[in-house]
């Protein structure tokens, strides 16, 4: 039985059933590109035998993939989604494989009605973005599509990283004027005035994820350069107060740390073509115990607003090494999701 892949990138496919297992193989016209379709020693087929449960073996300029015929299927669509990628120039390595994978087998629940079927990206001047998960795809929508936008769930899932990058699109594409990032310095266990430096000094290591996802966004130059000129500001949640933020892309990280009062007096700077992103892990507050979280406060009390984005990331979202997924699973069994 003769089939063609899902965008027209490999040659073709030959597909062989024997009982439960089926032998699928699939050409690439061009063998240029096959060291990258493949990866170093293979590594992206291993990661494809291991996370779909088949065979897959190189010949030449063909692919034989052997397993279970669901997914075989599914291994032959993100061999071609990559192929067409590394077509287009665009650096692919193991995390982008392992994104492919889940796009193409995790359950594709939508979160907006309206959300596109076609996938979404994020071009920066650095990098391509793409979702890694269904969740991901959802969250970047709503980054996109909303001017108040709250990212929740544990560690790894991009939360701050994918709000970073579509943040630095819409400054390269001049839909805003500046980019400002925000952070309680909540001190976990330390204290500020132990630190030595001035405040900014004193509160860039609460920062520095922030100051990291940047300079992958973007030429080291430029962000020293923005920074310098305040196109790029990075700016502690306390000093927020009395301002409107307008004509800006505004992110605040670690919103879990911030109290009641202080999210309501965020959300309030909204100003005049802005765009607001609260980003946090509820399950790893730092607040002294028995104060509220501003984030748990507000994800909850803004439930029924409609024009907000809402997206909540589990541990099946975690994109981070997958070990990083079981140690969230694990704490959540002990003691439970907060959110």
């Amino acid at each position: 039985m003769s089939t063609q892949s899902a965008s027209g990138s490999a040659q073709g496919g030959d597909e062989r059933s024997t009982g439960s297992k089926d032998t699928l193989i699939v050409a690439f016209e061009d063998n240029r590109l096959l060291s990258q379709l493949f990866g170093e020693h293979d590594q992206h087929l291993a990661l494809l035998e291991d996370r779909l449960g088949i065979e897959a073996t190189p010949r030449g300029n063909h692919v034989a993939l052997n397993g279970p015929p669901e997914a075989c299927r599914s291994a032959r669509k993100v061999l071609d989604e990559i192929y067409e990628r590394i077509k287009q120039g665009i650096e692919i390595g193991p995390g982008e494989v392992d994104g492919s994978i889940r796009m193409n087998t995790m359950p594709q629940v939508r979160t907006h009605d309206k959300a596109s079927s076609e996938e979404v990206a994020i071009r920066t001047k650095r990098r391509i973005i793409s979702p890694r998960s269904p969740k991901q795809r959802d969250y970047i929508h709503a980054l996109q599509n909303h001017e108040l936008t709250f990212g929740v769930g544990p560690a790894g899932t991009g939360k701050t990283y994918l709000a970073v990058a579509v943040a630095a699109a819409a400054l390269a594409a001049g839909e805003v004027d500046k980019i400002i990032l925000s952070r309680p310095a909540v001190e976990a266990g330390e204290r500020l005035g132990f630190l030595p430096g001035d405040m900014k000094e004193k509160v860039d290591p609460y920062l520095r994820p922030l100051y990291d996802a940047l300079y992958d966004m973007l030429p080291g130059n430029q962000v020293t350069r923005d920074l310098e000129e305040g196109t790029i500001e990075i700016a502690p949640l306390a000093f927020m107060r009395g301002r409107t933020l307008a004509h800006s892309f505004i992110i605040l990280d670690e919103a879990q740390n911030c109290t009641s009062m202080q999210m309501k007096m965020f959300l309030t700077r909204l100003g005049e073509n802005s765009r607001m992103v609260v980003t946090g892990d509820p399950t790893q507050i730092d607040l002294p115990r028995g104060q509220v979280s501003g984030l748990v406060e507000a994800f909850s009390i803004l439930e029924s607003v409609d024009e907000i984005g809402r997206i909540t990331f589990t541990d099946t979202d975690v994109v981070r090494h997958p070990l990083v997924a079981k140690i969230v699973r694990a704490y959540n069994g002990a003691h439970g999701p907060e959110l």
